[in-house]
C-alpha cells in the first residue's frame, strides 16, 4: 500500500477491523519510510456472472435456479442437488468469465450426474437436450448402456 504522504510502497498494519456485516474490512496502516499512520478499506469484490440462455436473453447466475432443475432430476434419487449445484457454481465463478450459456452449465451439470446417478442424468438429459421423441431417448439410453458396460 502506498503511503500517501511519501508515496513509500511499505507500511505495515497497525490495526485491523472488520467493518459492515463482515464483507469489509478497515485498516490502519503505518509507513515505514515517514512512520505517518492512514487508513484503508478492503471490501469483497462481487462476481456475478452472466447466463446467455439459447435464446439470447441473459440474466444473473441464480444458483437457485440451477438447484431446483436439479432437485427434479435427483427426486428419489441417491444424489445430493446441493453439492452438484456448489460444484458448478465454483467452476463458474473460477473460471472468471464474465458470461456462460446455459448449455455450457447444463453440460457441466450432466458431466457430474453422468458419475454420480443414471436415472438423474437421464431425467435432466431429456430436459437439457430436449428429447423431441422416444427414439433421441432410446439413444442417450443405448450410449450411456454402451458407456457402462465399456467401463466394466
Amino acid at each position: 500500500m502506498k503511503c500517501p504522504f511519501c508515496a513509500s510502497p511499505e507500511s505495515k498494519v497497525v490495526d485491523s477491523r472488520p467493518l459492515e456485516e463482515n464483507n469489509s474490512i478497515r485498516r490502519r496502516r503505518e509507513c515505514l519510510e515517514c512512520h505517518g499512520r492512514f487508513t484503508t478499506y478492503e471490501i469483497i469484490e462481487e462476481f456475478h456472472p452472466v447466463v446467455v440462455k439459447k435464446n439470447g436473453s441473459k440474466e444473473l447466475f441464480d444458483r437457485n435456479k440451477l438447484l431446483t432443475g436439479l432437485m427434479k432430476a435427483c427426486q428419489k434419487r441417491p444424489v445430493d442437488p446441493e453439492a452438484i449445484a456448489k460444484e458448478v457454481e465454483a467452476e463458474i465463478r473460477n473460471s472468471l468469465k464474465q458470461e456462460v450459456t446455459s448449455s455450457q452449465i447444463g453440460d457441466m451439470v450432466m458431466e457430474r450426474l453422468r458419475e454420480a446417478d443414471d436415472v438423474a442424468y437421464v431425467r435432466f438429459a431429456s430436459v437439457h437436450r430436449e428429447f423431441k421423441d422416444i427414439d433421441k431417448f432410446m439413444e442417450e439410453l443405448t450410449k450411456l448402456k454402451s458407456e457402462r458396460d465399456a467401463a466394466k
